[in-house]
């Protein structure tokens, strides 16, 4: 396998970071690591650009990454800050002439023909975004050479598709990883885990969980996303984490 490269498009929670009229020290921050647009990545290898989600921050991530090419998306789940930026997908068909892939299972594939349903339409006017929806298997699957294996997990009671690039393994909102999913996680060199904040939350990881499972699957990196403002200044939370164990920031490149 050739090598791979991850890039952090974004790592924060559904309103990102600095939250829209919050004045708390971590939103009216200087520092360019507490500043974080909704979580995306973007994985790189001799099988081209893939990007994991299209969330509303899109258009400017796939700026920011002077991205030109796209060969398809994979899509974590259906919650609007994971699939809005979807329609910038459209400067992709342009200059590529073609449409793109768009791998999700049953269940996000119904919420994006409800979403962006002008895409589907019988009589589709010029300039919509042209996509091909593919079911992500229950197994490993290849994108042009590049093996892929879905990890299912749950967020709350919304199943979440995580994935394992080789020995890179992401997932983002998640509050329960069953068993056998834990199983096709364990032997990765990083491990990618939300972690919205200290206190505990319905559907997403608080920092201790997180941790802990990084520690239970024995992982040597651990990699934390997905971050709200109330999780603390970036600097100061670095501080107080274990060895093997890091948040994320947006622009982060790592190469396995």
């Amino acid at each position: 396998m050739s090598k791979l490269k991850f890039t952090f498009l974004g790592t924060g929670t559904s309103q990102g970071v600095p939250v829209i009229a919050c004045g708390c020290e971590v939103c009216a921050s200087h520092n360019p690591k507490d500043n974080r647009l909704r979580s995306s990545l973007l994985v790189q290898s001799d099988a081209g650009n893939i990007v994991v989600d299209t969330t509303p921050d899109f258009r400017y991530q796939m700026l920011r990454a002077k991205m030109k090419h796209l060969e398809c998306v994979l899509i974590t789940h259906s919650h609007k800050d994971h699939i809005a930026g979807m329609d910038d997908i459209r400067a992709f068909n342009y200059f590529q002439n073609s449409a793109i892939d768009i791998y999700a299972s049953d269940f996000s594939q119904n919420v994006i023909i409800r979403e962006f349903s002008y895409a589907f339409a019988d009589f589709k006017y010029p300039g919509i975004p042209e996509i091909t929806l593919r079911t992500i298997p229950d197994d490993a699957f290849e994108i042009n050479g590049l093996s892929i294996t879905p990890i299912n997990v749950m967020h709350h009671k919304m199943p979440v598709t995580g994935f394992r690039f080789g020995d890179f393994t992401y997932i983002t909102d998640a509050n329960y990883i069953a068993p056998e999913e834990k199983e096709k996680i364990k032997g990765s060199k990083v491990l990618v885990l939300n972690a919205l904040r200290h206190e505990k939350h319905i559907s997403h990881f608080t920092l201790e969980e997180a941790i802990e499972i990084g520690r239970e699957l024995e992982i040597p990196q651990l990699y934390l996303t997905h971050i709200s403002h109330q999780l603390g200044l970036h600097d100061e939370v670095s501080r107080q984490l274990p060895a093997g164990v890091a948040l994320a920031y947006d622009g982060l490149e790592i190469e396995i």
